[in-house]
This record gives structure tokens, C-alpha cells and sequence, in this order.
């Protein structure tokens, strides 16, 4: 089970991330925001591709959703830290 201490353990640890305020999250980013975190620390939002969030989705529905609204049909993807292991989350990060 990922907490939002592993994911942001292995978000900084990708080359050249930075972490910021953004709205009521924290957001990722490297010269554009790839991931945010909630305030509460329970899930994260990812920015893949369409595609790549579809496969996400349909490998882990439990862990992986698209964000309801029109981000989401863009790939914005909502993930359930609870129901990710570490490597599942830095591999969606990498990903992302």
C-alpha cells in the first residue's frame, strides 16, 4: 500500500521535479505538472495520456479512474494511493 510519503519520496526523486502549492494540492511538475496530491493524502491526480490512462484503468479499476470532468477526458487520472503498491506508483509516475 502507497502513502502520500511514497509518492512524494518517488515524485522528487525523478530528474528534475519540483514541488509546489496548487490550489488546495500539491502539485509535481517538470516544466509542466505531471501529478498532484491531495490535501488528505489519499489519492493523487495524473496527467497520461489518454491512452495511456484507459490501459490504467482497465489493468487496476480499483486503483486508477479518470478525473470527472473534461480534464478527464484528456487523461487527468485520479489514483487511489491505498490500492497501489510502491512500484505500481513509480511506474504511473514515471509514466505520467
Amino acid at each position: 500500500m502507497a502513502t502520500a510519503q511514497d509518492f512524494r519520496r518517488v515524485a522528487l526523486s525523478l530528474a528534475g521535479t519540483t514541488e509546489a502549492p496548487h490550489f488546495d494540492r500539491t502539485a509535481f511538475k517538470v516544466r509542466r505538472i505531471y501529478a498532484t496530491l491531495a490535501a488528505d493524502g489519499k489519492t493523487a491526480n495524473l496527467m497520461l495520456t489518454p491512452d495511456e490512462q484507459a490501459l490504467k484503468c482497465e489493468l487496476a479499476p480499483d486503483a486508477f479512474s479518470p478525473v470527472p470532468n473534461a480534464w478527464g477526458a484528456r487523461g487527468a487520472t485520479t489514483a487511489k494511493l491505498s490500492a497501489l503498491t510502491v512500484p505500481e506508483l513509480q511506474d504511473a509516475l514515471t509514466v505520467a
